[in-house]
């Protein structure tokens, strides 16, 4: 049986393919058309999929959708009615795209896909619950969602038992920690749905002397329920999601080109801090619920990996498993695996192991590109490769490093990474400079051999996904400088001979070299770009940045070394 998800019309558009309950391609559409978070129907992710797992559109069984438009549009022009006359420049800007393809989803597709089959529709927080407990390790788990928005809801609770699941719990719409997240990182100057990540680094250099004013813009509950203040907020009302009362109280927004100052990371502390405490607690409360120790977690909150080490380190819960795209383009997934496990009855047998469900390219057809960029490239065989690009990391050059299916979701997890020695105190300032051009204070990642990951980190769980923000061994800290973050975490990823083997004997044979089992792993693209996808996206990337060389398969590219 094959399944079609499909996510869109939003931000972070993809598709994911299951055939027999077995996830056999996924992938976003900005990692095509280059747009980083696109939206768009996910045409080309779509094509890929069914390319990839040898089917036609003929052969899908299903196509489900990751939520239910109708019933988020009745939302939509409720709130729009509820704060008229200020949001009819919003109502103007919106309800065409409704018309032209949101509510006529089935016609959609049978115009761009050729597709007359049964297309279903779950409800949006459903797909996010589905996308991480039905592809999880656990036969029973307790399921905590957390985004912006879906239909209505922006937190849910609930558990997964076998191949069902039960939301017992929402908290609707406008009262959202995803949106007060983003609501507060465009206040802070950044992008809404690229900028978060940036204050949560941001957070790690500030204080908590912003704890009240945060109190006077949400009510917390015993539960961690909660209420935001509407009054601070402009959700529908203009072209900003903050109010001039935001702004008597926090004080004058931050423009992007602005330095930022103390205030700006204080604020982002306070942020984090309001935002753990509301998970943690409502996690508590859902452990006394389910009475498991296993927890699955999904939404676009949870990419927030300080967060999601707070919940296993303050919670009850030992076990948690966070699905690599926890965001929107997780939908995809979520929806074909409940429609095949919960609304078909399906046993589950298979869990995810990695997140390497992209397109890989061959040997032949890499080395053909090469040659028509008319580069000059070394071939090596393996072993021989994984020790002359371990020497390249141990001399501080950095590199691109891209081998097999791209990973799905925002993490480059080895296969379409950048690559450096994470022992060099200079390094985190020679990338910014040389490639990523990002701001200072964000950090860089680990990526650690597994069965090493103990030495290095207070961490008793894998974190494949780079999910989790550690903290670093005191002893430790001084010999991996480069992924140290201020606060002394860093932003983990375990690596397994079994999922990656290829990435493994790499950072295996810098052990070898430095005696240290990590190497600094950031994404393979460039400030404001997707991750690349293809040889010819990372050869453009390449040739655009000041990196050192480029291994693509099997071959080497140098610049000047």
């Amino acid at each position: 049986m094959n399944i079609l998800g499909i996510s869109c019309w939003y931000h972070d558009a993809a598709a994911c393919l299951l055939c027999d309950g077995v996830i056999v391609a996924a992938a976003q559409e900005e990692r095509f058309n280059r747009k980083k978070h696109s939206p768009v129907f996910p045409i080309q992710a779509i094509n890929y999929c069914l390319q990839h797992g040898n089917v036609s559109i003929d052969d899908i069984d299903y196509i489900g959708l990751y939520e239910k438009p109708f019933l988020k549009f009745s939302r939509v022009i409720v709130n729009h009615l509820k704060s008229y006359p200020y949001s009819l420049n919003n109502f103007l800007d919106t309800v065409p795209s409704w018309l032209e393809d949101r509510l006529i989803t089935p016609l959609v597709l049978k115009r761009k896909l050729g597709y007359t089959g049964t297309v279903l529709f779950i409800r949006h927080h459903l797909s996010h619950a589905a996308s991480a407990f039905l592809v999880s390790p656990f036969e029973k788990a307790a399921i905590l969602t957390a985004d912006a928005v879906g239909e209505q809801a922006s937190i849910t609770t609930g558990c997964g038992n076998k191949n069902g699941i039960t939301i017992t719990k929402e908290i609707r719409y406008p009262h959202s920690l995803g949106l007060l997240y983003t609501t507060v990182t465009t206040y802070l100057g950044f992008r809404a749905h690229s900028g978060e990540g940036k204050v949560m680094g941001l957070a790690g250099y500030g204080n908590h002397t912003y704890a009240d004013k945060f109190n006077k813009i949400i009510t917390i509950r015993a539960d961690g329920s909660f209420n935001l203040n509407e009054r601070f907020f402009g959700f529908n009302k203009g072209r900003r999601m903050y109010s001039k009362e935001f702004i008597e109280l926090f004080g004058k927004e931050r423009n992007p080109e602005d330095p930022i100052e103390e205030r700006h990371c204080n604020i982002a502390a306070g942020l984090q801090q309001l935002i753990e405490q509301i998970v943690i607690t409502i996690a508590r409360n859902l452990y006394r619920e389910t009475q498991t120790d296993c927890l699955c977690l999904a939404g676009g909150v949870f990419l927030n990996c300080v967060a999601n080490n707070a919940i296993l380190e303050e919670t009850p819960f030992n076990r948690i498993f966070i699905q690599p795209a926890a965001g929107d383009s997780g939908g995809a997934l979520g929806v074909a695996a409940y429609i095949y496990h919960s609304l078909l009855g399906n046993p589950r047998t298979h869990s995810m192991q990695h997140a390497y469900l992209g397109p890989e390219f061959s040997h032949i057809s890499i080395k053909r590109t090469l040659i028509n960029h008319h580069l000059d490239f070394k071939e090596m065989d393996e072993s021989e490769l994984y020790t002359y690009v371990a020497r390249l990391i141990a001399a501080n050059r950095i590199g691109g490093w891209f081998q097999g299916r791209m990973e799905f979701g925002p993490r480059a997890l080895g296969n379409r990474s950048i690559i450096a020695n994470p022992c060099n105190p200079m390094m985190k300032e020679l990338l910014n400079k040389k490639v990523k051009k990002r701001e200072s204070f964000r950090p860089y990642a680990p990526a650690v051999l597994e069965e090493n990951a103990k030495d290095y980190f207070r961490m008793n769980v894998s974190s494949p996904f780079m999910l989790l923000a550690s903290h670093i061994r005191k002893d430790k800290e001084q010999t991996i400088p480069a992924v140290t973050h201020i606060d002394k975490t860093a932003r983990v990823q375990t690596v397994s001979m079994q999922t990656n083997p290829k990435f493994w004997k790499l950072i295996k044979e810098f052990e070898k070299i430095s005696g240290v089992p990590i190497v600094l792993n950031t994404s393979f693209n460039l400030k404001d770009e997707p991750i690349v996808c293809t040889p010819r996206d990372a050869i453009d990337c390449f040739n655009r940045s000041q990196m050192d060389y480029l291994v693509v398969g099997k071959f080497v590219i140098e610049k000047n070394l």
